[in-house]
């Protein structure tokens, strides 16, 4: 006897919801449904395929073998019932969306949002490593990410390229350079985000193959909380120019050493790429590269 539909939907959703409360809610159905799902699966392949943490959910290697495919089965799943409906507007659906810096997933979001406004969009902010790793796994719909690497199983379009510039309060002693070099910010706390990150992997070379060491390091978790401590006058940091809405007090210095430009793209699992809802941000896309070009 194969395993049913309903089951191989559970795990898809288990795995990309992170727990069964929440693939109940994408699924419309009741938790202890999910759960019975769950159970009949692992009773049909006889192993444990999900370990459930307080953190929340973790894949056997049986799991992580069979959530691949169901992943690709539920995509196909949809792909069918959006057919089946015919062409009719988008009224619903689901859309999960990450990014390794603010600009430009969220105006791509809200250009999207304004579109189609009754599909439900979830957005987090990943360090670039995590979100390479969730792209991989298949448990993100779309990504916006700098730099992204190649794989056969990924579509990737180019969306802009950006060079890393020096982001410092406009108070700061740098605040009135028109450019700035490593070795006048090592003479600043500098933040960096963690490891992980190609912020901190770009300037920890940068500043060994240059043979600058700041004088202060401070790491911290995210874009965000790395932008309200420079605003708070904490130190200075680094992020790709344009990457979040202008702030009247902070400046950006383009730096000698920086000059690289990094292509941030548009990353989509290809089995998802014959979905209308993805198909319909790929239109918002293109109509934001359409805009600014890419340079």
């Amino acid at each position: 006897m194969s395993a049913g539909a309903h089951q191989v939907k559970s795990l898809a959703h288990v795995v990309r919801e992170g727990s069964i409360s929440g693939a109940a809610r994408r699924l419309g159905v009741s938790q202890s449904a999910v759960s019975q799902h769950i159970a009949k699966l692992e009773t049909h392949v006889g192993a444990q395929v999900l370990i459930r943490h307080r953190d929340g959910i973790v894949l056997t290697p049986v799991g992580q073998e069979l959530f691949q495919l169901a992943d690709q089965y539920a995509a196909l799943d949809q792909q069918i019932e959006e057919r089946l409906r015919g062409h009719a507007a988008l009224e619903r659906g689901h859309l999960t969306v990450i990014a390794n810096a603010p600009q430009p997933a969220l105006s791509l979001i809200a250009s999207f949002s304004e579109r189609y406004p009754k599909i439900s969009v979830d957005f987090t902010l990943y360090d670039w490593a995590s979100a390479m790793q969730r792209l991989n796994d298949s448990k993100v719909d779309i990504a916006i990410v700098t730099a992204p690497t190649p794989s056969e199983s990924l579509f990737i379009k180019p969306l802009k390229n950006a060079r890393y510039v020096l982001y410092a309060r406009h108070d700061s002693p740098l605040a009135k350079l028109t450019t700035a070099s490593l070795k006048e910010v090592a003479s600043q706390t500098v933040i960096l985000p963690e490891r992980g990150s190609l912020t901190q992997r770009v300037l920890s070379q940068a500043f060994q193959d240059h043979g600058v060491q700041p004088r202060r390091l401070i790491t911290m978790t995210t874009f965000p909380v790395m932008k309200e401590a420079i605003l708070q006058g904490i130190g200075i940091g680094f992020f790709l120019d344009s990457s979040s809405v202008p702030e009247d007090r902070l400046v950006e210095i383009p730096v000698q050493e920086l000059s690289q430009e990094y292509a941030t793209c548009l990353t989509v699992p290809k089995h998802k790429m014959g979905l209308r809802i993805t198909n319909s941000f790929l239109h918002v896309v293109d109509d934001f590269v359409g805009k600014i070009g890419v340079r």
